[in-house]
């Protein structure tokens, strides 16, 4: 197995940044807007892009979210062991507010696509938009793209990309794996 650097953490802190002015520009002030990261790892995504947009943007009153979505997955049934679930951290309704799932890899587009179904819990948003550290483009399943990408990366089936966090990995990197 090979591993290949393809974002150091600088790398990301300007991807962090750049997605953060994107949000503003069709935000403005996130007074109807909600950000949702999806259980596990676009929680980590979605608390640094909050933690940026309150602390170097001014951004008043953002509502963060956080998103399982377990067993919404088409694939739940098929795993070797059980699943265990997450947390939902989810204290406002999405009725009429614009709504911007957040994740760190798209890959099939399955995730995505349970976390429109999860979101159905919570009321009926104005819009829905998605957002991603990286974007595996070749790899779609479902006709889902984001509207926001730090990366697009072509990356092979047999190639895995690998998103580390300082707070789970001591670094922020993400990686492309060879089998």
């Amino acid at each position: 197995m090979s591993r290949k650097n393809l974002l150091n953490s600088k790398d990301i802190e300007i991807i962090l940044h750049r997605l953060a002015c994107q949000l503003i520009e069709k935000h403005d002030d996130f007074s109807n807007t909600v950000l949702i990261g999806l259980q596990p790892r676009g929680t980590f995504l979605a608390n640094r892009l909050a933690d940026l947009l309150k602390t170097a943007y001014a951004i008043k009153d953002l509502k963060l979210g956080v998103l399982d979505i377990t067993f919404y997955r088409d694939d739940f049934r098929r795993k070797d062991k059980p699943l265990a679930a997450e947390t939902n951290e989810m204290n406002f309704l999405i009725e009429d507010k614009k709504v911007v799932i957040i994740d760190d890899v798209l890959f099939s587009g399955r995730s995505i696509r349970a976390a429109l179904t999860a979101l159905e819990s919570y009321g009926r948003p104005e819009e829905i938009e998605l957002l991603v550290l990286i974007d595996r483009r070749f790899s779609r399943h479902l006709p889902i793209q984001p509207n926001y990408r730090g990366r697009q990366v072509d990356a092979i089936n047999k190639e895995k990309v690998l998103v580390t966090w300082a707070e789970t990995h001591k670094k922020d990197a993400v990686y492309i794996e060879s089998l």
